[in-house]
């Protein structure tokens, strides 16, 4: 059977080293994002390595005008549809509180933008009885904290979509896989403060195939991001309100 992805946010690093892990399984690749220049570039790459096809498609999640042009690519594919969202903004917190207005921003980059092209998406899988999402949420959602409380926020709501959505397309065959990385070695952590245990983009993707593959509904990874942040969800708020992390 013929299988496609949609890598939605295809110019991050983690969204590359995925695109270049289902290349090799020669599926088809669609590389969703803004700059065409290096999604092109990534094209070639995941056709070299085996690709069925590759193609770089326009998609800014401030803009959901773009969607229906994505949500009709994807349709025109015969066999399974798959999608991976990568999507991700997370300026500093201090920002944010200059400027409330990029609230807005990180809410729609991280959440209210790709659950609504999910939504358009779903009832396709639905009506071919496959397909899987996978959705990168992140740690930062599993507690509030003082360092980056709006994305964390962001990230959350959108793994409680995932959630309701696993629910809805698992009736209809899908899958929805959803995805917690600790820090990953990507431009957006870059020069952060307290980075420690930091993993390679290339390890991650390799753990959300696993993922895919195994049809598990939750992953951190690494793995070991479960256990850090169950110890910090189960913290009293008494105690972690007077903490700095």
């Amino acid at each position: 059977m013929n299988e496609t992805w949609l890598i939605l946010g295809a110019t991050s690093a983690m969204a590359r080293a995925f695109a270049s892990a289902v290349a090799d399984r020669k599926t088809g690749v669609l590389l969703a994002g803004r700059d065409m220049d290096d999604l092109q570039a990534s094209a070639s790459d995941c056709l070299l390595r085996g690709a069925r096809l590759a193609e770089a498609v326009t998609f800014d999640a401030r803009k959901p005008a773009g969607f229906e042009a994505i949500v009709q690519r994807l349709a025109a594919e015969e066999g399974r549809i798959n999608v991976a969202v990568f999507v991700g903004y997370m300026p500093p917190q201090a920002e944010i509180d200059k400027n409330p207005e990029l609230i807005e921003q990180v809410s729609t980059d991280n959440f209210s933008g790709p659950a609504r092209l999910l939504q358009m998406i779903a009832p396709l899988i639905e009506e071919r009885g496959s397909g899987t999402i996978v959705g990168v949420a992140s740690v930062a959602g599993d507690r509030g904290r003082i360092g980056n409380y709006v994305y964390g926020a962001a990230k959350a709501g959108f793994a409680t979509y995932l959630s309701g959505l696993r629910n809805r397309l698992t009736k209809a065959g899908g899958h929805v896989v959803t995805v917690k990385p600790g820090f990953v070695d990507t431009a957006m952590t870059w020069g952060l403060p307290g980075m420690f245990l930091v993993a390679s983009p290339n390890d991650v993707a390799k753990a959300i195939l696993n993922a895919v593959d195994k049809k598990k509904n939750e992953i951190y990874t690494p793995f070991f991001w479960r256990y850090i942040m169950l110890i910090i969800r189960n913290i009293p708020e008494a105690i972690f309100k007077k903490m700095s992390i």
